[in-house]
C-alpha cells in the first residue's frame, strides 16, 4: 500500500468510528420511540429512516450538497454564523454518512427492542423503578445483541461507503479520501495492483466482521436470555 493508501485508511478509521458513535447516540432515542410509541407518525418516520436503503447514493449525495451549499438552507445558516461550508470537508462526510448508515442502526435495535415486549418494563415499575431506570439497567442489558449488531453494521457500512461521500466530499488527499474512493481512483487509473490489494482488504474486513457479529451475536443473545429468566436481570 502507498502512503495515500495508509492516509485513506486512516482516515475511514476516523469517519467509521465518529460516525458510528453519532449513529448509536441518535438511534438509540429514535429506535425507542419507533419500537414504543403508538403513534400514527410512526410508520412515516420509519418509512423516512428507511429511505436510505431504496434510494441511491448519489440522490442522497445530491440533495445534501444542495442543502448544505452555499445556496441551501443549512449552507446559508452556517455562513450567517461565520461558520465554514461542510461539502468537500470531513464534516461533510461524517453527516452523509450518519444519515446514509441510518437505518443500519436503527432497525436493529428497534427489534431488539420490540423482542423485549412489555413485560420487563411491567416488572420493573412494581419494584418501584423510574423509567430512566428501567430503561438503563432492564432495557439496555436486555437488548445489547441488537447494540452489537447495529454497532457493526453501522461501522461496517461507513467502510465501505462510496457514492455519498464521494459527492459530497470528492476525493481530497487527506479530507475526504477514504478507502473506497481510493480504490475507484486506482481503478480510473488502471493501477490494478494497489487496487487488488484494497479490494482484497475490504473484502477480508466484511468477511471478519460478519463471522465476529455472529459470534458476539449468539453470545450476547445467550446471556439476554439468561437475564430474562426470573432473576435474571434482578
Amino acid at each position: 500500500m502507498s502512503s495515500d493508501d495508509w492516509q485513506a485508511l486512516w482516515l475511514t478509521a476516523r469517519l467509521a468510528g465518529l460516525s458510528t458513535l453519532i449513529l448509536l447516540v441518535l438511534g438509540t432515542p429514535l429506535a425507542w420511540w419507533l419500537a414504543t410509541t403508538p403513534s400514527r407518525w410512526k410508520g412515516p418516520c420509519a418509512a423516512v429512516v428507511a429511505l436510505p436503503l431504496v434510494l441511491p447514493p448519489t440522490v442522497i449525495g445530491f440533495y445534501l450538497l444542495l442543502l448544505l451549499g452555499p445556496q441551501g438552507f443549512v449552507g446559508q445558516a452556517m455562513q450567517a454564523l461565520g461558520l465554514d461550508l461542510l461539502p468537500f470537508t470531513f464534516g461533510g462526510i461524517v453527516v452523509a454518512t450518519v444519515l446514509h448508515s441510518l437505518p443500519f442502526v436503527v432497525q436493529p435495535l428497534q427489534q431488539a427492542f420490540e423482542a423485549l415486549g412489555p413485560r420487563p418494563r411491567e416488572v420493573a415499575s412494581t419494584l418501584r423503578a423510574s423509567p430512566i431506570d428501567t430503561f438503563f439497567t432492564v432495557v439496555l442489558p436486555l437488548a445489547r445483541p441488537g447494540f452489537l449488531t447495529a454497532a457493526v453494521l453501522g461501522f461496517a457500512h461507513a467502510v465501505g461507503e462510496f457514492g455519498v461521500v464521494l459527492m459530497i466530499g470528492g476525493n481530497i488527499p487527506g479530507a475526504t479520501r477514504v478507502l473506497s474512493v481510493a480504490l475507484y481512483g486506482h481503478v480510473e487509473a488502471m493501477d490494478l495492483v494497489h487496487a487488488h490489494t484494497l479490494a482484497a482488504g475490504l473484502v477480508a474486513f466484511g468477511f471478519a466482521v460478519m463471522w465476529l457479529l455472529y459470534v458476539l451475536n449468539g453470545r450476547a443473545t445467550r446471556r439476554a436470555h439468561q437475564m430474562s429468566q426470573p432473576g435474571g436481570w434482578r
